[in-house]
């Protein structure tokens, strides 16, 4: 028996009606949605308890983050990665996001610059302004059919203002697992500069291809991590964004202050549901992770041979996450996801990242529902080529 098949990924849970952005946003129309990063699964059985139980106790007052939290996070940090955590270490925050524009906020001043590798997720492109901070966008290079740093170009464009490189891996469009070697030259540039990295790593338990593993920026070694905030959640790999939930990891005693003071007066708590859910997710998931990996894999595979059919697009190897990045620049359309929209299917369009001629399909869904899309997909664009 597979994995998979240990929890039901296949029956289609029904969304409309739910206030879910992701499905109101094509709210009465025939377009299936396939963009935010949001997946139609439900929730882990024990995730679901843990909300049940906690809600049942009835009292929602103000509260901190949980001591056996702290501990399941840490010990998960040991097992994994090899990586020692102090409880002090760990900020508590009421989502990811949250953390990439308070790092923007805490390093630097009025003025500086932020560098970052497009195509990206969208709020790496935002959060710089939202602090009048300036953007430095270093283009990702396509070699062997793999989306690569090339260290050249992002030396040559670091300022004399560059305090902060933000850092998505694994890399959120484009589906990248960054190796050790090209962390390490990463991370021996921003030392060099004295630039601190804030490195995302949200998709870190979503890693399809089984000859690869995460590696988390700071535990390349102490001097990296010293100028490392890592930003982690519970809420792709379990299904949980609306539960607010996240945190980061900074060592270094400085650092971590400057963050916690950019976080004054602005920054809620998680939630009490969002505590009790990550409890969950992280200290009794495993089976219905593995199921997850398994069933991911899979739509992966059927999104790739998809797309192979389907000249002129083509599509690098998705090594993680469950997000396909799509090169339609051959094709000639001017808008992609305006095109597939037209034809039943809800893509994000590439310019969002930064990555105008492609389109980012969201395949963490029921297999039904993704075959329905590539189909639609397929007959757009064979309709369009005769």
């Amino acid at each position: 028996m597979k994995k998979s098949e240990l929890f039901d990924f296949d029956t289609p849970v029904e969304r409309r009606g739910t206030a879910s952005m992701k499905w109101e946003k094509y709210k009465n129309q025939d377009i299936i949605p396939l963009w935010v990063a949001d997946m139609d699964f439900r929730s882990p059985p024990a995730v679901i308890r843990a909300i049940q139980q906690r809600a049942a106790y009835g009292v929602f007052g103000y509260t901190l983050p949980p001591e056996e939290l702290n501990q399941i996070v840490i010990s998960m940090l040991q097992k994994i990665y090899d990586w020692s955590v102090k409880p002090e270490w760990l900020v508590w925050l009421p989502g990811l996001v949250t953390g990439i524009n308070l790092a923007c906020r805490a390093v630097g001043a009025d003025g500086d610059d932020v560098m970052t590798a497009v195509p990206v997720y969208p709020p790496f492109l935002s959060a710089p302004g939202f602090w009048r901070r300036n953007l430095i966008k270093v283009p990702l290079k396509e070699k062997n059919n793999r989306w690569q740093f090339d260290f050249n170009r992002l030396e040559q464009m670091i300022t004399e203002k560059t305090r902060i490189f933000i850092l998505c891996n694994p890399h959120n469009p484009v589906g990248r697992v960054y190796t050790r070697d090209e962390l390490t030259a990463l991370a021996v540039i921003c030392n060099r500069h004295d630039i601190v990295i804030c490195s995302d790593e949200i998709h870190c338990d979503l890693i399809l291809d089984e000859d690869k593993a995460h590696i988390p920026t700071a535990t390349l070694d102490p001097e990296v991590a010293a100028r490392t905030i890592t930003l982690m959640a519970p809420s792709k790999t379990f299904n949980l964004p609306g539960l607010g939930c996240a945190l980061a990891v900074i060592s270094e005693k400085k650092l971590r202050r400057q963050f916690k003071n950019a976080m004054a007066g602005i920054v809620p708590s998680p939630n009490v549901l969002g505590y009790a859910a990550a409890i969950a997710a992280f200290g009794e998931c495993d089976d219905w992770h593995a199921a997850l990996l398994d069933y991911l894999r899979g739509n992966r595979d059927t999104v790739e041979r998809a797309i192979q059919q389907m000249p002129p697009f083509s599509i690098a190897p998705v090594e993680a996450t469950y997000l396909a990045w799509i090169d339609m620049r051959s094709a000639g359309l001017k808008n992609p996801a305006k095109f597939f929209e037209k034809a039943g299917v809800g893509l994000q369009d590439g310019i969002e990242f930064d990555g105008p001629g492609f389109a980012r399909l969201n395949f963490g869904c029921s297999r039904s529902l993704l075959d329905k899309a590539l189909e639609r997909m397929t007959a757009a664009v064979e309709k369009v080529s005769q």
